[in-house]
C-alpha cells in the first residue's frame, strides 16, 4: 500500500472531523469594519451555543466572522449577528452552510481551530476586562486616538489591527467605565486629526472572543532568564587595601571649653 501524501492526510483528517461535526453548520457574516465584526461576533456568541472559529480579512476593509455549531444554533446566531451589523450600517453579506463537506474544511482556514475545539482544548485567557475598539481611516488618526485614550482613563493599549482600505483599529482594555471614557476621548481626537470610521465597547467579552483578538507581542513574549556577563567560577580579584593606624585616644589634646 502506498503511503498517503500530505494532501490526502489532510482530507482524511477533515473527514474524521466531519464525522464529529456531521450535524453542524458554518455561519459567516461579513462587514467592512473590524469593530463591527468584533461586535457582531460577540452578539453571535452570546445569542446561541456556537463557537467562534475566527476572522478572515481579505483587504479593502472587508472582514468575515466564522462560527460553528449546531444547525439551529448557527441560524439563530447569524440572525442576531446580521441585526447587529445592520445597526452599525456595516453589513456586507451573511451565509449559513449546513453540513459542510470535508473538502471545504481542508481549504478554509478553520481546520486548526476545529481540531482544538474537538479535543476540548482552549487558549489561555487574555483578560477579563472590557474591550474598546476605535477604527480610523489613516494611521495618524489611530495613533492620536490611542494617545488620547491612554491619557483620558486608566486603560491599556493591547494591540492594533489593519484590515486594508486605510482602516486601522486601536484595541484597548480596562474597566467598563474607563474604557467608555477612553473611547469617547479617542473618538473626538480621531475626528480632529482625520476620519473616524467605527467604534465599539464590549463590557463583558467571552473568553472565546478574547482568544480571537490580536495581542501585541510585548504582552505575550516570555521573559528570558538574566544572563550575567561573568563566570561565577572565576574568583573575584582581591582589592589591595591600605591599612591606616588609628591615633591613641589617650594622647589626644583635651577638649577646650570656652567660658
Amino acid at each position: 500500500m502506498q503511503p498517503y501524501d500530505q494532501r490526502s492526510m489532510k482530507i482524511i483528517q477533515a473527514s474524521r472531523l466531519q464525522d464529529d461535526w456531521k450535524d453542524t453548520a458554518l455561519g459567516l457574516i461579513s462587514t467592512r469594519s473590524f469593530p463591527a465584526i468584533v461586535g457582531t461576533a460577540d452578539m453571535m456568541l452570546k445569542s446561541a451555543g456556537v463557537h467562534l472559529v475566527g476572522y478572515e480579512k481579505i483587504g479593502g476593509g472587508y472582514c468575515t466572522a466564522i462560527i460553528r455549531g449546531g444547525i439551529a444554533d448557527v441560524r439563530l446566531a447569524v440572525e442576531a449577528g446580521v441585526q447587529t451589523a445592520e445597526q452599525f450600517g456595516q453589513l456586507i453579506s451573511s451565509l449559513v452552510i449546513p453540513r459542510p463537506y470535508p473538502n471545504l474544511e481542508v481549504i478554509l482556514p478553520i481546520t486548526r481551530r476545529l481540531s482544538i475545539l474537538t479535543e476540548g482544548r482552549a487558549y489561555s485567557k487574555l483578560s477579563n476586562l472590557a474591550v474598546g475598539l476605535v477604527e480610523t481611516r489613516g494611521f495618524p488618526a489611530m495613533v492620536g486616538a490611542s494617545d488620547a485614550m491612554l491619557k483620558a482613563a486608566d486603560v491599556e493599549l493591547g494591540a492594533y489591527e489593519k484590515i486594508g482600505g486605510g482602516l486601522c483599529t486601536a484595541i484597548i482594555r480596562g474597566s467598563v467605565a474607563n474604557v467608555a471614557v477612553a473611547v469617547e476621548a479617542g473618538m473626538y481626537e480621531a475626528e480632529r486629526i482625520g476620519e473616524l470610521n467605527s467604534v465599539m465597547v464590549i463590557p463583558r467579552p467571552l473568553d472565546e472572543l478574547e482568544e480571537t483578538l490580536p495581542v501585541a507581542s510585548c504582552w505575550i513574549e516570555e521573559r528570558q532568564p538574566l544572563k550575567l556577563p561573568m563566570n561565577i567560577k572565576e574568583k573575584e580579584p582581591v582589592l589591595e587595601v591600605e591599612l591606616v593606624e588609628l591615633p591613641d585616644l589617650a594622647k589626644l589634646p583635651a577638649k577646650i571649653v570656652e567660658e
